[in-house]
């Protein structure tokens, strides 16, 4: 088929792209040390990137304090809002410049980690932000990013990738570029105590999804199997505490720890249907991006396993079940567990079509799937997560 023609012909070229790996720093109360960092990487006025609500929580505190008492004369910029649209970066762009900024620090979620990047991205080709979707568009070093994740999910502190709404064309743009992946990512558990158990939910199922869809990729290898295997099972073993006991230091350092990696599998092998869904749900209904892959997961798993992938029974196998349906059945329990809904409300009937026709054109020739779908086949899958 085309779609497999084309994501084939594709993989010696993607092979020879070569990905960096940020230093990774993990441990509670890491973030304090961010001046020596800066320090280290010569930024003497960074540019902090994040959002109004970890700001308002205090999570920034420490930081700031340290920042300040090392004499690091910092910018603040929290205007960063869920799924950040052109506008967002366009303001983040601006205050960079005017504060001379030489660094920026991405505190935050998915949200305000992407931001950053593409903040960084348009600074240094001095392009529209507009102008950066794509691959490869960037082509130059950026300044040092330094990523500071407070939730156990996306990965962006470690992809080549930041996404980006288009809201004039109701859509979700990705930049991609190595030069994009941060110089160093801070996992520190302490920011994420105050977590509310729903958003560790999802973005937990985020991380778990990353890692599944890379290890079903046509692009996996031995690396970044192990990276998905460790992942996984590191989620079933500590995401449940975390959203239901989010005060223990031990379980979120170790989602922290399979997101990171979960982040490093995907960013090397790309993703598949589930993201490609969530993506319309995202921009169609503000859907947030963990929940939607959390709801879109098994339905995707069990159209590969009526297609008898063997790629998902190889998984299933590594992960210790018997077939590919007690792999599903146990993602299924995690997910009535941690109390992910089954449907989405917001979803229109006669939106379908449209939203399927989006997701698979968004997929076509560039994510390496086990097994191809066609436009019907998701539209099926919406109708199933649908109200009813």
């Amino acid at each position: 088929m085309l779609h497999q023609f084309l994501v084939t012909i594709k993989k010696p070229f993607i092979k020879l792209v070569p990905v960096p790996k940020p230093e990774c720093i993990i441990g509670a109360g890491k973030v304090i040390e961010i001046f020596m960092l800066c320090q280290r990487y010569n930024i003497a006025r960074p540019l902090i990137v994040t959002d109004p609500m970890v700001h308002k929580l205090g999570l920034l505190d420490s930081m700031l304090e340290s920042l300040s008492s090392a004499n690091v004369e910092y910018t603040l910029y929290d205007g960063v809002k869920p799924d950040p649209d052109y506008d967002i970066v366009r303001q983040g762009v601006a205050q960079y410049r005017n504060s001379q900024s030489d660094g920026i620090i991405a505190f935050g979620g998915g949200s305000a980690l992407d931001c950053a990047k593409a903040i960084g991205a348009s600074v240094k080709t001095n392009k529209d932000i507009s102008r950066l979707p794509g691959l490869l568009k960037v082509h130059r070093k950026l300044m040092p990013i330094i990523a500071i994740p407070t939730t156990a999910g996306t990965g962006s502190e470690c992809t080549v990738a930041a996404v980006v709404s288009d809201k004039q064309n109701q859509t979700k743009r990705s930049i991609t570029d190595p030069f994009l992946v941060p110089k160093v990512a801070v996992l520190d558990p302490e920011v994420m105590l105050g977590l509310p158990s729903q958003i560790t939910a999802e973005t937990g199922i985020d991380a778990l999804t990353h890692a599944i869809e890379s290890y079903l990729s046509l692009y996996s290898n031995e690396y970044t199997q192990r990276l998905s295997i460790n992942s996984i099972e590191l989620i079933f073993k500590h995401l449940r505490d975390c959203v239901f006991q989010g005060n223990k230091l031990k379980d979120r350092e170790q989602m922290a720890l399979a997101s990171y990696q979960a982040g490093l599998a995907f960013t090397r092998t790309y993703i598949g249907y589930v993201h490609a869904i969530a993506h319309q749900l995202g921009a169609f209904y503000h859907i947030p991006h963990g929940r939607a892959n959390a709801i879109v997961l098994t339905h995707i798993l069990r159209f590969y396993a009526s297609r008898n992938s063997h790629k998902l029974l190889d998984l299933s196998k590594r992960l210790g079940h018997d077939g590919s349906e007690p792999l599903i059945k146990s993602i299924e329990d995690l997910l009535e567990q941690i109390e992910i809904p089954k449907q989405v409300e917001e979803l229109e009937k006669e939106d379908i079509p449209k939203i399927a026709a989006l997701a698979i054109k968004e997929a076509f020739g560039e994510y390496p799937v086990p097994e191809v779908m066609t436009i019907k086949d998701c539209e099926q899958i919406l109708e199933r997560i649908a109200k009813p």
